[in-house]
């Protein structure tokens, strides 16, 4: 049979054209991004296809790994080759701290200061005293027991409380219920402390400096020991042995503690006592003086001196009711380097 060439023309168109459709849909498949996620990329709630898609990606589709990236895509000089050092980025200027000593093994870092706080306390009983007042003096400190109560030493600090004596026995048995947590609280503070003992002339001075030793614990940093000495009528031992005595009580008792500690102990004391009982004694003994009428040079001449008790009124933020204020003898840099040294051997004019 013979086929009419219309019929032949329009078969022919109709293959052709399915053809250019069937190109044209995979042309644009190759032109839609591709579903695929990685783990920087949230995954899509819509549902993924069947097909593998990114297989149909032509060869021009940008590679996978773009998609890792959160936020735009660099610019190409960003991926040119930069020579750089093995290892970690360097900064062109490191800091001070970066630095590392030549033997770490042996050399060590110089021992930090701490910050001194300027005089702030007040006085319910201000004395003028005049051209040697003791505010003239740069590091002042305190001294504490059980009175105060609790005690907020941050506070207590910032208000020029360099430093703090703090009670810690009385005789042979006798601990203050406060020692330990002022103690621990004061260091916590950043106050440099030292403890103290009340000397009880009713019991043996070595009875006293083993009680001592035992509640007082030896501290790399603490202050040297201090004895306080002196007549109170308010306690239970109304005994007043001779001059004599005394001094033979104290020496057994600091000799007893610079050998435990490693520290001359301070002698406090005050204006009855001293007359009566240290005026040329203890020459090579720092001397921590009371004095809250006067300057120490009046009412000790020719008394060398360490500390000074200046108030025994003092107010301040961080303890309520009153408070004993002191004084260290010298300037800021000397106290650094008393306190550095852990010890005082000699008292200062």
């Amino acid at each position: 049979m013979r086929f009419s060439a219309v019929p032949v023309l329009l078969l022919a168109g109709l293959v052709l054209s399915g053809c250019g459709f069937s190109s044209n849909r995979e042309r644009v498949a190759a032109q839609q991004p591709s579903r695929e996620t990685t783990s920087s990329v949230a995954q899509s709630p819509a549902p993924m296809p069947a097909a593998n898609v990114g297989a149909a990606a032509s060869p021009a589709a940008p590679p996978q790994e773009m998609l890792a990236w959160a936020g735009p895509v660099p610019e190409p000089q960003a991926f040119a080759p930069v020579a750089r050092t093995a290892g970690m980025p360097v900064p062109s200027e490191r800091p001070i701290t970066l630095r590392t000593p030549e033997n770490p093994a042996i050399e060590e870092a110089p021992p930090t200061r701490g910050q001194i706080y300027s005089h702030r306390f007040r006085d319910a009983k201000p004395i003028n005293f005049g051209s040697r007042s003791p505010r003239k003096l740069a590091v002042h400190g305190v001294d504490v027991s059980r009175w105060q109560g609790e005690i907020n030493w941050a506070k207590l600090r910032t208000q020029g409380a360099n430093f703090a004596y703090i009670k810690a026995t009385d005789g042979g048995d006798h601990l203050d219920p406060m020692f330990k947590k002022n103690w621990r609280r004061a260091k916590e503070a950043g106050l440099k402390r030292g403890a103290y003992h009340f000397f009880y002339w009713c019991r043996t001075a070595g009875e006293q400096a083993d009680w001592f030793i035992r509640n007082v614990p030896r501290e790399a940093g603490a202050l040297p020991p201090v004895i306080d000495v002196e007549w109170n009528g308010e306690s239970s031992c109304k005994r007043r042995p001779s001059r004599e005595r005394v001094l033979e009580k104290m020496q057994v008792f600091m000799d007893k503690l610079e050998r435990h500690y490693g520290q001359r102990p301070i002698i406090y004391t005050a204006p009855d006592f001293y007359r009566d009982n240290l005026k040329g004694a203890f020459p090579n003994h720092p001397f921590w003086l009371r004095s809250v009428a006067a300057h120490p040079s009046k009412v000790y001449p020719g008394r060398k001196w360490l500390f000074w008790q200046y108030s025994g009124s003092g107010l301040s933020h961080g303890v309520d009711g009153r408070i004993d204020l002191n004084v260290f003898h010298g300037s800021e840099n000397e106290w650094h380097s008393w306190a550095a040294a852990g010890s005082s051997l000699a008292s200062r004019d």
